[in-house]
């Protein structure tokens, strides 16, 4: 598969199996996983562009999700999941997955994330520290 990622960005990929409890009642993957696993690889990849000092500081919410289904996936197949950072601006991150299984695009989701103050809880701008490890 060619690299999906728009150049310049910071980007992860992550293999999964799916398991029987990701399967509905109509035998393919439920809706809620797919927004499950989105968020799952949205905070894998920021526990590895972080560190202990940022996260005394400051933490992420979800404010907005697009998902996109394309295609359905079933029990055992292997998925991989792909994320990167898209605009960034103010208070604001938008972060792009695409979940795959070999060639086919299964589903796409577009996130938006809010930077949150850890002492008080309100939304902060995203400052240099930050910008500096996403771009």
């Amino acid at each position: 598969m060619k690299n999906i990622f728009p150049e310049n960005t910071i980007s992860y990929k992550h293999k999964y199996r799916v398991k029987p409890e990701d399967i509905d009642t109509l035998d393919h993957v439920n809706n809620v996983v797919y927004l499950k696993w989105v968020n799952e690889i949205s905070e894998k990849h920021w526990g590895i562009l972080s560190n202990t000092e940022l996260d005394k500081k400051y933490f992420w919410v979800a404010i907005r999700h697009e998902i996109d289904y394309l295609h359905p996936a079933f029990l055992n197949d292997q998925i991989t999941i792909y994320t990167w950072i898209g605009k960034t601006v103010g208070v604001r991150s938008i972060r792009h997955v695409h979940i795959y299984r070999e060639d086919t695009l299964l589903a796409k989701a577009q996130t938006t994330w809010c930077l949150m103050d850890v002492k008080t809880k309100k939304i902060t701008r995203i400052g240099k520290e930050i910008m500096d490890i996403l771009l």
